[in-house]
């Protein structure tokens, strides 16, 4: 799944809520967290973000932020299925976006 979420609420960009996304994403979508997730802020200019990455035993979820659009690029990519509703569900409680589009790509 690959969502953008945009017009996000300021706890985008606090590095410690987005840890805690991540985490509660990982509880959520029923999936096993491979340590803890990294996160952090780095960026200049207009390109100023967060970027995270939890390691999962199926694969991986990482995002990226920008402060300045207050928007969200998610991807979380499992071997495992998951809802896409419950990973909406998420986001939507931790960043309030006022539009989100996702996809799904399924690999063979």
């Amino acid at each position: 799944m690959m969502l953008t979420a945009t017009g996000c609420n300021s706890d985008l960009e606090d590095t410690d809520k987005v840890a805690e996304f991540l985490k509660t994403l990982v509880t959520e979508i029923d999936m096993v967290a491979y340590g803890e997730p990294l996160v952090a802020r780095f960026g200049e200019g207009i390109e100023v973000g967060i970027s995270g990455v939890q390691l999962i035993e199926t694969s991986a979820i990482s995002l990226h932020t920008n402060d300045l659009a207050r928007d969200l690029y998610l991807d979380v990519f499992s071997c495992k299925e998951y809802s896409n509703q419950d990973v909406i569900m998420v986001v939507d409680a931790f960043f309030a976006p006022a539009k989100h589009t996702y996809e799904t790509v399924f690999r063979k």
